[in-house]
């Protein structure tokens, strides 16, 4: 008999990435994708896209290299956030209680087997809008952006991990998370997986790490809606002198036009134009990618290849040892 599934997450609710850059990571999701301050604390400053509906869904903080923070998931109820503490506790992954941050209540922090620092919590703010930003859409937070391209909400995360079976069985069982697609290597192991608890193709994506290393960051993603959008923010970016990594193009996996470029501070930052699909079968069967199939997983069109390094670059940043000749 199949384990009753698990609805106690209901979604990505906020990213912390680090920057060496701070004002001018905070120029670029604000000038160029249209996102609004929110507040600032010590070397943070809380960002969030108009329609997001909470106070912040970006954080970023000052460091002296790029790289995660923590995320963050909002439960369904405050029963569900305790009953997901007592399962992280039973398997040793847990950090500990934080009496809340700027936007949400208490957290419960922990971390994934690979050591990216994750948070749950229940409480939140809700995003109020001052006079000069409200809209007549009444299911809109606030009014559209005049700046940049504005980006409408935060889509999804892409971790790296040296293990990938173990964070992906992780996030299924402490959390309920459900894997969408995957990427089999010939022992039928874990490459990459895309998982969701959500009707979202993926709401955490888990690569394995091409250069053996733990707890990096692949990227952050902010969702548009409309394909347009990747061809108009390429135009600000080019000219800004923003460097693009992959110009626009279709994944296989999720099917979603998209694009990556960097931001100042070194994170990759991943842009969808649209969301693919989207899953409402409650018995949806992972599509497995395996052999020949896997090479039209990522690109589907688009362009001719990734760049080389695609799967190596991570925040923080780390170099591939050189081969010593015997």
């Amino acid at each position: 008999m199949e384990k009753e599934p698990i609805f106690d997450i209901a979604h990505l609710a906020h990213i912390e990435i680090y920057s060496p850059k701070l004002e001018e990571t905070v120029t670029f999701f604000k000038d160029i994708l249209g996102m609004d301050e929110a507040e600032r604390q010590g070397k943070s400053v809380y960002m969030r896209a108009y329609e997001d509906h909470y106070h912040n869904t970006l954080v970023i903080t000052e460091n002296h290299e790029a790289g995660l923070g923590h995320f963050s998931l909002r439960t369904t109820s405050p029963q569900a956030l305790e009953r997901r503490v007592a399962e992280i506790e039973k398997m040793g992954y847990g950090i500990g209680w934080i009496e809340g941050d700027i936007g949400h209540g208490p957290a419960y922090q922990f971390n994934s087997p690979d050591g990216h620092k994750m948070e749950i919590f229940w409480e939140v703010d809700y995003f109020q809008a001052p006079e000069e930003q409200k809209t007549a859409l009444l299911n809109r937070p606030q009014r559209r952006p005049n700046r940049g391209v504005p980006v409408r909400r935060l889509d999804h995360i892409n971790l790296l991990a040296k293990e990938t079976n173990e964070n992906v069985e992780f996030l299924e069982e402490a959390l309920g998370f459900k894997v969408r697609e995957r990427i089999l290597d010939d022992d039928d192991k874990d490459i990459a997986a895309w998982l969701s608890v959500t009707n979202l193709a993926h709401d955490i994506a888990i690569m394995g790490d091409a250069l053996g290393e733990e707890a990096r960051l692949h990227h952050i993603c902010y969702w548009y809606g409309y394909p347009q959008h990747l061809t108009d923010v390429a135009e600000l970016l080019v000219e800004a002198g923003h460097e693009i990594e992959v110009a626009p193009i279709k994944h296989g996996i999720s099917q979603a036009q998209c694009m990556y470029v960097y931001e100042p501070g070194g994170n990759r930052v991943e842009l969808f134009g649209d969301s693919g699909y989207l899953i409402f079968d409650p018995d949806w069967k992972t599509v497995e990618w395996k052999g020949e199939d896997a090479a039209q997983a990522i690109l589907w069109h688009g362009g001719s290849n990734l760049p080389a390094d695609f799967f190596e670059y991570g925040t923080p940043v780390r170099v591939k040892e050189p081969v010593k000749n015997s």
